[in-house]
C-alpha cells in the first residue's frame, strides 16, 4: 500500500483496482528479470499452444 499510495501517488480506488502484476510493474519490479520474447521463445509458445485447425474455433472472427 505504501508503494502504491505514497510512492506512486495512487488514489485508494486506483490502488485497489490494480492487479498485483500491474502494481509490481508500476513500482519497477521484475522489469530486468525478463527481457523481450525471443524468436525461440515465440516458437516454443506456438508449439505448446497451436492455433486450432480443421474448423475449430481459435477465438477470432
Amino acid at each position: 500500500m505504501r508503494a502504491g499510495m505514497i510512492e506512486l501517488g495512487l488514489r485508494p480506488d486506483e490502488f485497489w483496482a490494480l492487479t498485483p502484476a500491474e502494481l509490481m510493474f508500476l513500482a519497477g519490479g521484475g522489469q530486468s528479470a525478463r527481457g523481450a520474447l525471443s524468436r525461440d521463445g515465440l516458437e516454443a509458445l506456438l508449439a505448446r499452444f497451436p492455433d486450432k485447425q480443421n474448423g475449430g474455433s481459435d477465438g477470432g472472427s
